[in-house]
Order: C-alpha cells, then structure tokens, then sequence
C-alpha cells in the first residue's frame, strides 16, 4: 500500500534541489544538435542523486537508471530548446532566467527540460523510499534533436541501443493533467516547374509562382472547407465523420488535422523576369485515420495540381542533420498519430497514482488554476511529442503527464511553476507501484 502523504512530503523536500538543477540547465543555450551542455549537467545531477548507472549514448542522449530488473519503466524528457527568437520581446535574459517564490523563467523551463528534473527527483524518491517494484527498473532518459525532428531519439535509442521498455511516460508540459495522445504530422514539400522569360513580356514564359498561388488556394480550401456533398474540396474536418473515417471516434478526441503553408521559395534569373520555379513548404497535423500516403495523395488530387500535372511534384521532407555528437540519423519527416486508450493498464495506473496524491482535478500555481480545472483531468496534447515513434511507430505504450505549460512552449519570457516540478515528482515515482499492482 503506497503511503502518499510520505512521497508528497519526499517531493516537497526536494523542491529546492529541483529548482536549482533546472535553473543550471537553462543556464546554457540549449538547442537542437547543440545539446551538449545540457546533456553534461543532467548526467552529473544523474550521478550525484544515485543513479546505478549513467551513460550517453552515441547520437547524445543521456540515460539513467534506478534498479537492476530486467523490465523498463521510461520516463522521457527532450532536453533541447527552440531559439530565444527576438530578444527585444523578452523581459529578462532568457538564459540568465529569473527565480521568485513561485516560478522559474527561462528558456526550455516548460519546453521541456523542467520534465528531466521532475523524472530525475521523481527516481531518486523511488529509491529514497523503496518503490522500485521488484523485476523493474527506472529509465529517465533525455533526449536530443527533438524540436528538430519529433520522436529521432526514440527511433534511435530503440533500433540502435536496443532499449525497448514497457512504457513511457512523456514528460512534455501538460499543463497539470494526464494527455494519452496526440495528433500526428507531417512536412510537405510542393515544387512547381515554370520557365522563365524577360519581365517585359511575360507571355513568353511560364510563372511558376502564379502555378503555385492556385494551388495554394485549393490546400486553404482543404483547411477551410465543409465536407458537404456538394463541395468539391472537401475540407480536413472529414475526418471526423463516420462517412469517412471509421476511425471518427478517436479523431474526434484528437481534433480535426489541419495543414498550412509554412515556407515558400522561389528561382527567378533576376527581379525583371518570370519565376522558374516556386515551392512551398506545408505543415500537416494529423488525426486518427490519416496517413502520410492519404495527405500526400489529398495533394496530388487537388484540382489546381492535377491541371499543372507533371509540372508539379509532391513529397515528403527528409530529416538527416547531425546531432551535437556527429551522429546522422536519417528519417522520414512523418511522425505518426498516436493515442492509448482511456482503459489501458498505463492509463488507469497513472490516474490512480495522481487521484491518490491530488484527487481528481488538475493543480497548479494559483495563476493557472482557472484554465487547468476547467478542462478534464485526462485530455491531449495539442502539439507533437516522441510520442509519435514510441507508440506511433514502435507501438510501444506512452503516456504523458509533464510540469509546465503547453502555451510557454516557443514563447518569448517561457515560465514554469516549482509547484509543478514538486507535483509531477510525487506522480512519477507513485506510478511503478500502481502500475505494478
């Protein structure tokens, strides 16, 4: 019987140490493929809480372990950042952060690097207070590249490490619930061929950008439009119709997918001539029933692209950067939909590990209490985690429950609350137990 007054009061104890960690984090720039920093303070605050064992693996993650079983519980935290955009919009030096009694500002507080410290904290009460379950073992791991490519680091810590546990937990911001899913998504990119000519006669050549701007209408109409009989592109709200997808029930949970322009690019010989060529970039967010061949397929259909025919081409990005190692790790930019069912083992195990500790609505810093117990204690995510290749192509369970806030993420002044951290503790290390019973 888990004694939850003694692992809230564990958690509580350790509130200082936890604020003090990720203000040592955000200390140094942290992003994408460039990591390294934040990778060398996480593995010596690994060692020094007592891991039994510490290692970085070759594209950089940072792995740790409590427990010598043989069967692997995961918590996953992504411990890069975006870049701080422009610093005119930032009330404070987004790497100096700031501390007051209640918060912690910084860039990556929410997104993400407060979950490694909440799961490492979280680890070190399972082993303060005997709550490893026997057989298991801890993983708290923290993961590269993913604000540059979702789920590189799972696909790369299952096929080449081999590690393969029996779920994970997403540490992502959630605003003090309990997500099981998330939409997918994918990068689109749309080439045109035109031919170019003297701009005094523009007859003469093929405007490869007028190409594209009728097939950018027809994608805002996929976006925009109804699903009614009588519309010829029917809109992505589709999905959510039994008549089109007989997976509906969980579309509609996830949401409708969208998709929207995100780059355009263009070749032209000078500014007094017609364009060459012009290519767009689109980002596709995904519900259940849509795949990356369906959305590539909803392209080439459109009528715009059918009437330029093999002018156009349709593809999908590939992902091939180096991590901050040297380590290339190629994939498809596609990073599948995914959800756990509201029954499953994981999911009932987490509610009762945070219903035992909290009861059954969300907490939170007084600011954030309106918003977080207006909306359901089990919900989604509204943006795209390493959930997309744990569960989403490696069909591993995932789960997610983080401290933090979904709209800090990619925000100038990013916040978090030490109750959060504090919180989400407390829960990771309350749920072998309950997943264990």
């Amino acid at each position: 019987m888990l004694d939850f007054n003694k692992i809230k009061d564990a958690a509580q104890g350790y509130e200082k140490d936890m604020t003090a960690f990720l203000r040592a984090i955000v200390k140094n720039p942290g992003e994408s493929c460039d990591e390294k920093a934040h990778i060398e303070t996480i593995a010596a605050e690994m060692r020094k809480v007592g891991f039994d064992e510490v290692f970085i693996d070759p594209q950089g993650n940072v792995i740790g372990y409590m427990g010598t079983g043989e069967k692997i519980i995961a918590y996953d935290a992504h411990i890069d950042t975006v870049g701080i955009g422009n610093l005119d919009n930032w009330t404070f030096d987004p790497y100096e952060g700031y501390e007051n009694e209640t918060e912690i500002g910084g860039r990556g507080v929410s997104d993400q690097c407060g979950g490694i410290v909440s799961s490492v904290y979280g680890a070190k009460i399972m082993k303060d207070l005997g709550l490893i379950p026997e057989g298991f073992k801890i993983m708290v791991v923290g993961t590269v590249q993913e604000e540059d490519c979702d789920g590189l680091c799972w696909q790369y810590i299952i096929n080449e490490d081999g590690i393969r546990p029996e779920f994970v937990v997403s540490t992502e911001p959630t605003d003090g619930g309990i997500y099981r899913g998330q939409r997918g998504r994918m990068e689109i990119r749309v080439d045109v061929k035109g031919v170019s000519c003297h701009g005094s006669a523009p007859e003469r050549g093929d405007n490869a950008i007028y190409k594209m701007a009728d097939i950018l209408q027809d994608i805002r109409a996929l976006n925009e439009n109804d699903a009614e009989d009588g519309t010829e592109i029917k809109g992505l709200v589709k999905m959510l119709d039994p008549k089109y997808n007989k997976d509906w029930k969980e579309a509609r949970f996830l949401g409708r997918g969208t998709v929207t322009t995100s780059q355009i690019f263009y070749t032209s010989p000078s500014r007094c001539a017609v364009a060459d060529s012009c290519s767009v970039s689109l980002d596709r967010r995904m519900t259940f029933g849509e795949t990356w061949e369906s959305c590539l397929d909803e392209i080439r259909a459109l009528p715009s692209v059918q009437k330029y025919g093999d002018d156009v081409k349709v593809s999908m990005y590939n992902y091939d950067r180096p991590s901050y190692t040297g380590c290339v790790y190629e994939i498809e930019c596609y990073f599948p939909t995914w959800a756990i069912p509201e029954d499953h083992k994981v999911t009932k195990a987490l509610e009762a590990a945070y219903t035992g500790l909290y009861g059954d609505k969300r907490i939170g810093a007084e600011e954030t209490l309106a918003m977080r117990q207006a909306r359901p204690l089990t919900d989604k995510w509204t943006f795209s985690t390493n959930g997309v290749s744990i569960m989403g192509r490696n069909g591993i369970p995932c789960i997610g429950f983080g401290p933090g806030a979904e709209a800090q993420a990619h925000a100038p002044n990013e916040k978090t609350w030490k109750q959060d951290l504090v919180t989400c503790a407390a829960v990771y290390a309350a749920l072998p137990t309950e997943y264990s019973k």
